[in-house]
C-alpha cells in the first residue's frame, strides 16, 4: 500500500500540523526503500528562520538517517512546488525522486529560475487538490 498517494498523505498531514501552528500549511517526507525516513513541515515562524522549510527541515533529517550528505535512492513528497532555495538545496543532496503536490506560480523553482539535480525524476500533482485547499484555507484566514 506504499504509494505515492500514501506518502503525499503523510505529507498532507505535516502540512496540517502546519496549518495549526500558524505556518504556512506545507509538508514534506523523505522514503528510501518504501520506508519513511525523514518528515517535517515549515517552522519559518517558530523559528524565525526563513531557511526553516520542510524541505529544508526534511532533507536535514534524511542526511542525519543516513549518515551522509546525499540522498540517492531517496523520494521526497512535497505538498507545495519547491522555492528556487530548497530546490538548490535538492540539487546539492541529490534527491533521486521528487513528488510535489501542488505547483506555485508564484515562487516555484520552475518559474523562479531553479534547477534540480538532473537524474532527479520529478513527478507533480499527486493530491493537487487538498493540498491548495488547504494553502487557500491558510491564506483566506490571514486575510481576515
Amino acid at each position: 500500500m506504499n504509494t505515492d498517494e500514501y506518502f503525499m498523505q503523510k505529507a498532507l498531514e505535516e502540512a496540517q500540523l502546519a496549518f495549526e501552528e500558524d505556518e504556512i500549511p506545507v509538508g514534506a517526507i523523505i522514503t528510501i526503500d518504501n520506508r519513511i525516513i525523514a518528515k517535517a513541515h515549515n517552522l519559518t515562524e517558530r523559528l524565525n528562520d526563513v531557511t526553516a522549510h520542510a524541505e529544508m527541515q526534511a532533507i536535514t533529517m534524511a542526511a542525519h538517517y543516513l549518515g551522509g550528505k546525499y540522498l540517492i535512492g531517496c523520494t521526497m513528497y512535497l505538498t507545495l512546488e519547491p522555492c528556487a532555495m530548497c530546490a538548490g538545496a535538492l540539487y546539492w543532496s541529490q534527491l533521486s525522486r521528487l513528488v510535489y503536490a501542488a505547483p506555485d506560480t508564484h515562487r516555484g523553482y520552475s518559474v523562479m529560475g531553479g534547477k534540480l539535480h538532473p537524474k532527479t525524476e520529478v513527478v507533480t500533482g499527486i493530491l493537487s487538490q487538498e493540498a491548495t485547499t488547504l494553502l487557500k484555507q491558510f491564506f483566506q484566514q490571514k486575510r481576515k
